[in-house]
């Protein structure tokens, strides 16, 4: 079995969707009412309907890139059918968008195997304030609920509140967290906790990181650091480099995403606090320019309110 297979049967679950619809609510507001008011009086998809489009996509935070992709994509469809009536728009943008998706996440975390890999290495990696510390608990919670040995390495040693946040996790969802005195060096806390897990026979580690937005060359050399002291112990460590974006900074997210894909190899993102804005548009726009799957999204401040991202079910969220 995938490690990650049972977040399959969790997130469709009717809790599960319920928590998901309740999460999108200020975005799904927001994004139909906007559609409403641009199909006004109107009964065909025209030009003027599809500028209107174009500027609820962009105010959504889908950014400009993805969202003239997806407006060319309606066009061509239009083109084939000129009287396309407004009407059908929802269905034509929730089919787009979808798709969009899926193609952007071609590496989807069905097919994320555990493999040879155990302990499973996570390294954490964004910038203070976006949620890391609480996306370390819940992924921590959720692993621990499928049976999974799970220890925490508190590598952000810049700040005390971190080391401590991290240990508070530990403490609530019953995972151990290895930790060394605020100033160590980060790649130190990393060694010793893969030395730990490799000795506990554990089956996933997962590593915090400072949440410092540096200079590029500072955080490349710093994430480079701690990468190449966790191979010395698993030579392919870490297999997953998971980004932290707050979906509620909109366009500060896709800056974010920017200089850490610069920085290091991130391969998985999470996007969290989705519950609290009406920007979830950023998911697709950071999803489809960066090609890198959304893994994870926050929905809620419960510890269950971390949710694998499953694309059709967003979406779906998202119009229903």
């Amino acid at each position: 079995m995938g490690l990650f297979d049972f977040f399959k049967k969790k997130e469709t679950a009717p809790e599960a969707q319920e928590a998901l619809d309740k999460g999108l609510e200020k975005t799904k507001e927001g994004f139909l009412s906007k559609i409403t008011k641009a199909v006004a009086g109107k009964s065909t998809v025209d030009d003027d309907v599809l500028d209107n489009l174009e500027e609820v996509l962009v105010t959504s935070d889908v950014g400009v890139t993805t969202t003239l992709k997806i407006i060319d994509r309606i066009q061509a469809r239009v083109a084939k059918d000129k009287y396309l009536s407004t009407s059908e728009l929802n269905h034509l943008l929730r089919d787009e968008i979808q798709l969009l998706l899926a193609e952007n996440n071609s590496n989807d975390f069905r097919n994320f195997e555990y493999g040879d890999h155990k302990p499973y290495v996570i390294m954490v990696v964004g910038v203070n304030g976006v949620g890391k510390t609480t996306t370390i608990g819940k992924l921590a919670h959720k692993l621990k609920g499928e049976g999974l040995n799970v220890v925490l390495g508190a590598a952000d040693t810049f700040r005390a509140a971190a080391v401590e946040q991290i240990k508070l996790w530990g403490e609530r969802v019953g995972v151990r967290v290895v930790a060394q005195a605020m100033g160590s060096d980060p790649a130190s806390v990393a060694f010793d906790t893969l030395q730990s897990a490799v000795a506990n026979k554990e089956d996933v580690v997962i590593i915090d990181t400072a949440g410092r937005l540096h200079n590029k060359i500072g955080l490349m050399n710093e994430l480079g650091k701690i990468k190449s002291v966790m191979q010395k112990v698993i030579p392919n460590a870490p297999h997953e480099i998971l980004l932290v974006l707050d979906g509620s900074t909109g366009q500060n997210a896709f800056e974010q995403c920017k200089q850490f894909t610069e920085a290091t190899d991130v391969n998985a993102l999470a996007i969290t606090k989705l519950d609290g804005t009406a920007k979830g548009g950023v998911v697709i726009g950071i999803s489809d320019q960066f090609k890198i799957p959304v893994k994870y999204i926050g929905v809620g401040e419960k510890v269950d309110d971390l949710q694998l991202f499953d694309k059709k079910d967003f979406v779906n969220s998202l119009f229903n």
